[in-house]
C-alpha cells in the first residue's frame, strides 16, 4: 500500500501528527493508499518555507519562471500514462477520460500562464490637467508585483487539473503557495510533487500539504504568512472562506457550486443539441461544476428531445474505469454516492417521473472487482416543480431533470431559478436570439450551440452563490499581483 507524503521545500515528509487517512478507490471500494492527515504545524512549516523562499522567487526573471513551468508541462506530458492511470484508480473516472482531457489539459494549464507572463501588458497613463501655478504634466504607470504565498485549495472532481489551474499562475507571476489537494483524491498531487522537484523548481516555491478541510485546510485559509487564497469547492465552505479572508483582508478567489441550465429551442440544430445534452449532463459521472443539469427545453420539441436524451443516457457505457471501452465509471466517495442517491429518491418523493436510471447500478452487470464500488446509474427527471430542491440545489452527480418552457422569457425565469449563476449553455438557429439570450442569463460563461470549449485566454467564474472572482487568463494574473500606482512629475 503506497503512503502519500507532504512535499515542502522540495522534501518528501511525513505529517508532523503522523496521523493518515484512507485513500480509497472509489471502483472498488478498497483502500489503497494512505494520505497525511496534516495540521496547522505541517502548514506553518510549509508557509514558512515558501515565504524564505519568496523574495529570490520574485525577483527570478520572467524568462526563468517561464522556463521551468514549461519544463513542468513537458514533464506531465511525458507521464501522461502514469498520471492518467491515478488519476482514473482516484477518481473513479473513465481513463479514457484522464488520458484525453484531465492530463493533458494540466500541461496545458503550464504551457499559458508559462508564456502568458512573457506578454502581459503595462498600463500607462499621461497626465495632463489644470494645476496652480500653472498646467500639470505626469506620467502615471502601474507596476505589478506579486502578493507573497499564495494558499491554494482545490477540489477532489478533476484533482490534477485543478491544482495545476492555481498552480500555474501564481507561480508565474513569482509568487511562492501552499497548495492542499482533497484529501479524498490526493494520488496526482502527490505524483506532480516529483515531477516540480525533476523539473528544477528552487526549493519552497511550489510546496504540498495534505489533510482535510477541517484542520489543512483552515489552516491555510486563517495562516497570517497566506495573503492570497484561491478555493475550488462547496459553496457553503466558501462563505466560510470569504467571511474568514474578509475579517483579515486577504485577497481571495471562490469557483463554487453550479446549477446550469442547457437550453434547447425548437429551431435548434437537435442533431447536434442532443447528444451535446447527454455529454453535458454525464461527463465524468455528472461530477463536473460546469455541467448541465437542468435541461430547459421548449414545448414543440419536448417530448422528443426527453425521449432521445433517455436513451442516450441508457446507452452509456458503464463498467471498470480502466477500461478503454468504459464511457462512465464510479462516483468518487461512498459518502457523495449516498448524497446522489438521496436526492434522487426526494425527487421520486416529490413526484418526479424517472425515465431512465434512478438506483444504483446492479453489481451483476458490472466486473466482479467493481461490485462493492460507487456506482449510479445515469438518470434523467421530469415533471418536477421547478421551485423544488432537486431542482433548485446542486447535485453534483449523474442526474438530469428536464423542463419545459414556452418562450424566451419562460427560458429565461426557468434558467435564473437557482441561486447559482456558474454557466449556461443554449441551443437556437437563431443568432439575435442566442445573443440576447446570453446576456439575460445569469451566469459567468455562456456557450452557444457548444459545451465546454475552454479558451486559458477567458475569464472564468459565477454570479450569486457560484463564486466572487474569476480565474483564467489576464484575470488570474491580476489577482496573484498587487497594482502599484507611480506618479511621476514631467
Amino acid at each position: 500500500m503506497e503512503r502519500i507524503a507532504n512535499f515542502i521545500a522540495n522534501e518528501f515528509d511525513e505529517p508532523a501528527s503522523r496521523d493518515y487517512l484512507d485513500v480509497i478507490e472509489p471502483a472498488t471500494g478498497g483502500v489503497y493508499a494512505r494520505v497525511p492527515m496534516s495540521d496547522a504545524e505541517d502548514v506553518n512549516r510549509a508557509a514558512a518555507t515558501a515565504r524564505a523562499a519568496f523574495p529570490a522567487w520574485a525577483s527570478t526573471p520572467a524568462a526563468e519562471r517561464s522556463r521551468l513551468l514549461l519544463r513542468l508541462a513537458d514533464l506531465i506530458e511525458a507521464n501522461l500514462e502514469q498520471l492518467a492511470q491515478a488519476e482514473s484508480r482516484n477518481c473513479g473516472k473513465p481513463i479514457a477520460l484522464a488520458r484525453g482531457v484531465d492530463i493533458p489539459r494540466s500541461a496545458a494549464n503550464m504551457r499559458y500562464f508559462a508564456t502568458a507572463i512573457l506578454h502581459a501588458p503595462g498600463e500607462f497613463h499621461e497626465t495632463d490637467q489644470p494645476a496652480v501655478g500653472g498646467p500639470l504634466h505626469a506620467i502615471n504607470y502601474t507596476l505589478r508585483r506579486p502578493r507573497g504565498v499564495a494558499g491554494l485549495i482545490s477540489p477532489w472532481n478533476l484533482p490534477l487539473y485543478l491544482l495545476t489551474w492555481k498552480i500555474a499562475p501564481a507561480v508565474a507571476t513569482g509568487n511562492t503557495c501552499v497548495a492542499k489537494p482533497s484529501e479524498v483524491t490526493p494520488m496526482t498531487a502527490h505524483l506532480l510533487a516529483g515531477l516540480v522537484r525533476e523539473a528544477g523548481f528552487p526549493p519552497g516555491v511550489i510546496n504540498i500539504v495534505h489533510g482535510d478541510g477541517r484542520t489543512c485546510g483552515s489552516a491555510i485559509v486563517q495562516h497570517a504568512e497566506v495573503p492570497a487564497v484561491s478555493f475550488t469547492g462547496s459553496t457553503a465552505v466558501g462563505r466560510w472562506i470569504g467571511e474568514t479572508c474578509g475579517r483579515m483582508l486577504k485577497r481571495v478567489s471562490l469557483e463554487l457550486g453550479g446549477k446550469n441550465a442547457f437550453v434547447i429551442f425548437d429551431d435548434a440544430d437537435l442533431g447536434q443539441a442532443i447528444p451535446t445534452a447527454v455529454r453535458a449532463a454525464f461527463t465524468n459521472q455528472g461530477q463536473v461544476c460546469l455541467c448541465g443539469s437542468r435541461l430547459l427545453v421548449q414545448r414543440r420539441v419536448f417530448e422528443r428531445v426527453l425521449d432521445a436524451v433517455a436513451t442516450g443516457a441508457r446507452a452509456l457505457v458503464v463498467g471498470d474505469p480502466r477500461d478503454e471501452a468504459t464511457q462512465f465509471g464510479s462516483l468518487t466517495s461512498r459518502a457523495h454516492f449516498e448524497k446522489v442517491a438521496a436526492m434522487v429518491d426526494e425527487a421520486r418523493a416529490a413526484g418526479g417521473v424517472i425515465h431512465c436510471g434512478g438506483a444504483p447500478v446492479p453489481g451483476v452487470s458490472l466486473p466482479a472487482r467493481c461490485r462493492g464500488g460507487y456506482f449510479y446509474q445515469p438518470t434523467v427527471i421530469s415533471g418536477l416543480d421547478p421551485a423544488c430542491r432537486v431542482e433548485r440545489e446542486e447535485i453534483f452527480g449523474p442526474v438530469v431533470t428536464v423542463q419545459p418552457f414556452e418562450d424566451e422569457d419562460q427560458a429565461a425565469a426557468l434558467a435564473n431559478g437557482t441561486d447559482y449563476g456558474l454557466a449556461a449553455s443554449v441551443f437556437t438557429g437563431d443568432v439575435s436570439r442566442a445573443h440576447r439570450f446570453a446576456e439575460r442569463v445569469q451566469a459567468g460563461v455562456v456557450w452557444v450551440n457548444c459545451w465546454l470549449v475552454r479558451d486559458l485566454r477567458t475569464p472564468f467564474g459565477g454570479m450569486k452563490a457560484s463564486g466572487v472572482g474569476r480565474e483564467g487568463g489576464l484575470e488570474a494574473l491580476r489577482f496573484f499581483t498587487e497594482p502599484k500606482n507611480v506618479c511621476v512629475k514631467v
